[in-house]
């Protein structure tokens, strides 16, 4: 169950790992569905295990499969056949996590439990129209918080069991300031993620929970009908979460990208909502990392379009270096902090997350110091002193 990290100073740049300039040219070029004369003049230089290795880690080797499997004699024969087997893998997993969600859903709506697939197969489904098409790891289901303990139940009949054991105040405390609680099953380890927020509470944006499943909609996984996230809601769902994770992997943007074409999308209302949750600024880095990698134009119809706001400008950048350097952000550093301040418009929202980072003890507090339970307000000042000494120790 996951509550805010602890301040880690240790670290306050992002690892760089090698991202060879021809190989990631190729990689955006084939997500963004360019045409193969394109991408034969590219794959001139590519490295194709090399290639092979970078869009696994950006979670993008099933659309790398079906760019190239459209051009014939692109790549080298043995390449191809591995390039297959990863897809047909994937096909597997995809399939596997699809009969999973389907039968967790069906077995909680039998208990009377309402729940919201989002990201995952359902997504994959969603927006590309094909569950293979997507790399996928796990479920996610958003639920009520009110019924996280009768879920624990319901999904221990089906072999799932929490991936970390917490006290009653531990649990109780999580549920105030965390957001999800991840179980492991008999085919793995964090294989469902249930989610009563869209972040953990230090972020300081607070979607409305109850909100987001009065807008749901239904849609269809492997044939099987479900209710999911509206693509408003969905959409700054996913920007939030990729600027969480400082939009380090390119299928967080390919997403997006997919939503940006959406003839439907009420950019009116994703300007509104914005907003009110103080995340105009992600949203504008969101939409103009999608449109700088990928190529996707910017809808003019949209109210949130980045323009030439000098703060936006200057974090795609800074961002943009970040992604195509594939650095890999320690996210419990002092850096990290400061960059999801830079990521917030309003003053008021900045000086929200300090002081619920600063304030909201969490597991790194609990590991550090064994309370009782009746001494468990006692953390927040555990939180202090080891805050304290990660600033001395700098």
């Amino acid at each position: 169950m996951s509550a805010p990290p602890s301040l880690d100073s240790r670290q306050d740049s992002p690892v760089l790992i090698s991202s060879p300039d021809a190989e990631w040219a190729f990689l955006c070029a084939a997500v963004s569905g360019e045409n193969s004369d394109r991408l034969r003049l590219l794959a001139a230089r590519v490295r194709w295990r090399a290639l092979f290795d970078l869009a696994e880690r950006h979670g993008v080797q099933p659309l790398v499969f079906q760019a190239l499997s459209r051009s014939e004699g692109m790549i080298p024969a043995p390449e191809m056949r591995m390039l297959t087997q990863l897809y047909q893998t994937n096909l597997h997993r995809a399939m596997l996590l699809a009969r999973a969600l389907i039968h967790l859903v069906d077995h909680l709506a039998s208990k009377g439990i309402e729940v919201l697939p989002h990201k995952g197969v359902a997504l994959a489904e969603s927006l590309y129209g094909d569950m293979a098409l997507r790399q996928t790891g796990d479920i996610d289901l958003l639920i009520h918080a009110g019924e996280l303990a009768k879920i624990q139940e319901a999904v221990r009949e089906l072999g799932y069991v929490p991936h970390s054991s917490l006290s009653a105040a531990q649990q109780r405390a999580s549920l105030k300031s965390g957001y999800e609680c991840v179980f492991d099953s008999r085919a793995g380890r964090n294989m469902l993620e249930v989610q009563w927020a869209i972040l953990p509470r230090f972020y300081a944006i607070d979607f409305n929970q109850e909100d987001l499943f009065r807008r749901a909609v239904s849609l269809k996984v492997a044939g099987y009908l479900m209710k999911a996230p509206s693509a408003e809601d969905l959409f700054l769902v996913l920007c939030v979460h990729a600027a969480k994770h400082v939009w380090g992997r390119l299928i967080w943007l390919c997403d997006l990208a997919r939503m940006m074409v959406l003839p439907q999308l009420d950019w009116a209302w994703i300007a509104e909502q914005a907003r009110k949750l103080g995340i105009v600024r992600i949203v504008r880095v969101s939409l103009l990392l999608t449109s700088r990698l990928l190529r996707v134009d910017i809808p003019e119809t949209a109210a949130l379009h980045p323009g030439s706001e000098p703060d936006t400008e200057s974090l795609a950048n800074e961002i943009e270096g970040y992604i195509t350097a594939a650095a890999e952000f320690n996210v419990e550093s002092v850096a990290y902090f400061r960059l999801m301040m830079r990521m917030r418009e309003n003053r008021r929202d900045r000086m929200r997350f300090l002081s619920r980072l600063i304030l909201t003890p969490g597991p790194g507090e609990w590991a550090a110091l064994r309370l009782p339970d009746a001494l468990f307000p006692l953390y927040r000042l555990v939180r202090l002193w080891r805050l304290g000494g990660k600033v001395v120790g700098r």
